[in-house]
């Protein structure tokens, strides 16, 4: 019978995490998997490391190429899957035994689901910078799918490797480069698809930090990167309707994001603001004004632009107050 489950691994020079990244999977708790590997033309033992596995334990498909990207691969390897759901992992990860059974029971538990991730631990911890702490702690706190979309624009709310998708939902998608990362593509166009995408709240997936991960390295992964990459969702999808909107925030993150619409045609009519020197003025055209104006202008999408996750509770807070829907009329956006 086929295993209900496939893992997609892509590995390119990972010899010196891959073994105990195998190991990991080969301990897991949900026994009924397959998993692809895709040697992406590596230069170092990575190859012969897998193939060692493999002739130990059929359970493992190696393919191998030449060398093409991280794209080209998961592409390659997601051909090669057959299970009802695909999960993600990556060549410098560890898996908690628990990880695959927890989320293949909250799919099969919950058929609206496209997709589950979970919560991770980022390790080594002995040189982890405040930034990551508190990346990781936002990341954690995600723990539904309405969560899921609220937080959709601020980072990407699931890290990847912890990612399982029905097989049909990922095939149609597939993998794509655009020129920002592709695993935030996804999200956002799983859930522009009208998918849900759930979460089981236990951390699961040990997430390594290096100086060598791709997301270090990779210009796809540059700040301005994830910025064009919302701006471009954001466009086509609540700012769609019209050219204008509302900007509440104009720090770095807010000017940053209103020159990324502009090249989708979109503009702020009014920018909110608390700084009492600008309000009344004019910034690029448009009037600052104060949030107790906001319904006068009911009917414009808002964009929340403003770093921070407490700024963003007061400002969401304030926005229901006012009779604002988070997602219907307004979304916060880093």
């Amino acid at each position: 019978m086929e295993p209900l489950l496939s893992v997609l691994l892509p590995a390119f020079n990972a010899a010196p995490t891959l073994p105990s990244c195998l190991r990991s999977l080969q301990r897991q708790t949900e026994r009924c998997w397959r998993c692809v590997v895709v040697d992406d033309g590596s230069r170092d033992d990575t190859l012969r490391c897998l193939r060692e596995v493999a002739a130990r334990d059929d359970r493992f498909e190696v393919v191998s190429g030449p060398h093409r990207g991280l794209v080209e691969a998961l592409n390659r390897g997601l051909r090669r899957c057959t299970g009802r759901y695909v999960a993600r992992m990556d060549a410098d990860d560890l898996m908690h035994g628990e990880r695959l059974a927890a989320q293949l029971r909250l799919l099969e538990a919950e058929p609206r689901l496209a997709a589950v991730g979970c919560h991770v631990r980022i390790f080594p911890r002995a040189d982890l910078s405040d930034g990551r702490r508190a990346y990781e702690r936002w990341l954690n706190s995600i723990d539904s799918a309405r969560r899921v979309r609220e937080e959709a624009f601020v980072e990407c709310p699931i890290a990847h490797p912890t990612l399982m998708v029905r097989r049909a939902v990922l095939e149609e998608l597939g993998y794509r480069d655009q020129g920002w990362p592709e695993d935030y593509d996804l999200l956002l166009r799983l859930l522009a698809a009208g998918h849900d995408v759930g979460v089981v709240p236990r951390r699961l997936l040990c997430w390594r930090d290096s100086p060598n991960r791709l997301s270090r390295t990779s210009p796809a992964y540059a700040l301005e990167q994830f910025t064009a990459c919302r701006a471009a969702f954001l466009a086509s999808g609540l700012l769609a309707p019209a050219e204008t909107y509302v900007l509440w925030g104009y720090g770095e993150t807010g000017r940053a994001l209103r020159r990324a619409l502009l090249l989708h045609g979109k503009r702020p009519a009014f920018i909110v603001e608390l700084h009492l020197g600008r309000l009344g003025k004019l910034i690029h055209g448009a009037p600052v004004i104060s949030p107790e104006n906001l319904p006068s202008h009911r009917g414009l999408p808002i964009v929340v632009s403003v770093a921070g996750r407490e700024p963003r509770r007061q400002i969401r807070a304030a926005l229901g107050e006012m009779g604002f829907d988070e997602l219907r009329d307004f979304v916060c956006a880093a």
